[in-house]
């Protein structure tokens, strides 16, 4: 294993991160990152020096496009040109080559692979483990991954470089675009994030009806926890009457009748259009 990878937009969170953990692969990699702020984020937290783009792609097995999804296609187009055929080209959120951003080359592979996160029930002992929600860092975190376009012996390597860049690995799952969009934004965004919020917002609500503050989070954190145990099977354990009563009249006073419908092709589509 000694492919070279050429990481774009090295320098960013999300890029820094990966970089980190590519330090420690046999993987030769090329940084590149054209923010000076994120150059010297580089060089003071890692001790790396950035390259140009040509150097970069020069040989490269694999081009990793560490930028946000509204770059993806515009970044893409530019450097498809300089790739010769069989680079894979990987991004690390499947809302752009769902969207169609990425160029029409059929002798380029297209790979996508991103993380899950580290599990809210993460048992570990270890305290930087359990400090670390991201992922990529102390935590075991699972991945998903696709394999848009391209020879079947090329997931391999594809899922090689993921396991590297979101490591420590827990599980990792072979997907297919469509079904990662599912995921995200659908099922963690449009769906998990939005109702995250909304309790959010409930919480400041009994807080503005009297509740002091401090008390409300402890309150709502904990309740958050046991019930997440026992609706996600990490307890053997069952809701109370009355809690079960509360969800029978809560769901449809909260929730409209066709919510499930944000999982349809069609509004995923329009999710990821707006996001891309």
């Amino acid at each position: 294993m000694n492919e070279k990878i050429a990481l774009f937009g090295a320098g960013g969170k999300m890029g820094v991160r990966l970089s980190k953990n590519l330090m420690n692969s046999s993987y030769r990699v090329s940084h590149v990152e054209p923010g000076p702020a994120g150059q010297q984020r580089l060089k003071d937290e890692l001790g790396l020096q950035c390259v140009g783009v040509d150097e970069a792609l020069d040989g490269a097995d694999v081009v990793i496009l560490a930028v946000p999804d509204t770059l993806i296609g515009k970044l893409a187009a530019e450097i498809a040109p300089r790739l010769r055929p069989g680079t894979m080209v990987m991004t690390l959120d499947a809302a752009a080559p769902f969207a169609g951003h990425l160029p029409d080359r059929k002798d380029l592979v297209y790979f996508v692979a991103h993380p899950c996160h580290p599990s809210i029930f993460n048992n570990d002992d270890d305290p930087a483990s359990r400090g670390d929600r991201f992922g990529g860092a102390a935590a075991k975190q699972s991945i998903t991954s696709a394999l848009m376009q391209g020879p079947e012996a090329a997931f391999d390597l594809g899922e090689a470089v993921a396991k590297v860049i979101y490591a420590p690995i827990l599980r990792s799952y072979r997907l297919t675009v469509e079904q990662m969009a599912l995921l995200e934004p659908g099922l963690s965004e449009t769906v998990c994030a939005t109702l995250l919020d909304v309790m959010r917002e409930a919480m400041d609500e009994v807080v503005r009806r009297g509740v002091p503050a401090e008390c409300a989070r402890d309150f709502l954190l904990g309740h958050m926890n046991i019930l997440s145990a026992v609706i996600f099977k990490e307890i053997p354990g069952a809701f109370s009457d009355a809690c079960n009563k509360a969800i029978t009249f809560g769901k449809p006073r909260l929730m409209r009748d066709d919510w499930l419908q944000v999982f349809e092709h069609g509004e995923i589509a329009e999710s990821i259009r707006r996001i891309t």
